[in-house]
């Protein structure tokens, strides 16, 4: 099933800017929305969890493009980001890239610039979107597990033999063996490498917490 179609939003204050970087979005195949401030987009943007990017201007009234991606960090909004400026520096493309920008151009910016950035920006999009899916799928499945089930997958995962892990437990080395059974049958792994790529991936989501 086809997913909906990724928005790009153009966040520029100089209209002549944002209006002509919309038509040629458009006029090369994507879905482009434009915006006059960082405000008007915090307000002004019902889907800022569909999928898709945004193009920022760094410098304008109000509150500036870095400010924005503070914000959207905060708020929880992960859109990769493409900084457009005409006054940019080094330390500004410094701190915007450490934020998680995909790039920083500098205006004027040829077409070719723009889209391929744009390109690269949805293509991030999309390869988070289905890596945020595979986690929650692995969580739900974690979330079956019994207490004494996850306890056997965090001896497992840790690299203890089952014989350690009933000697911590305080059962038999048998029970574990049943637990460990149903544990790999819940994760729907076959390897315990398998298993052991699953715990970094919940405790990088802080799933397992």
């Amino acid at each position: 099933m086809k997913g909906p179609a990724p928005i790009v939003r153009v966040v520029d204050d100089d209209d002549s800017v944002r209006t002509g970087m919309v038509r040629l979005l458009r006029a090369a195949g994507y879905e482009a929305v434009g915006y006059g401030s960082a405000g008007d987009f915090l307000l002004g943007d019902p889907s800022r969890d569909a999928p898709g990017c945004i193009v920022l201007d760094v410098r304008m009234p109000g509150p500036s493009g870095l400010e924005l991606q503070e914000a959207l960090t905060q708020r929880g909004v992960s859109l990769p980001i493409i900084f457009l400026t005409g006054h940019g520096d080094i330390p500004m493309s410094v701190r915007a890239m450490k934020a998680g920008a995909i790039d920083f151009l500098t205006k004027p910016i040829s077409r070719k610039t723009l889209l391929d950035a744009v390109q690269t920006a949805l293509a991030r999009d999309a390869e988070q979107r289905v890596a945020s899916a595979r986690v929650l799928t692995l969580r739900a499945r974690y979330q079956t597990l019994t207490p004494r089930e996850r306890e056997v997958f965090s001896g497992v995962t840790a690299g203890k033999l089952n014989k350690q892990i009933a000697a911590e437990l305080g059962t038999a080395e048998r029970t574990i063996k049943a637990h460990r059974a149903q544990v790999m049958e819940k994760m729907r792994v076959t390897s315990v490498a398998d298993l052991v790529h699953i715990a970094g991936q919940l405790d990088d989501d802080g799933a397992r917490e």
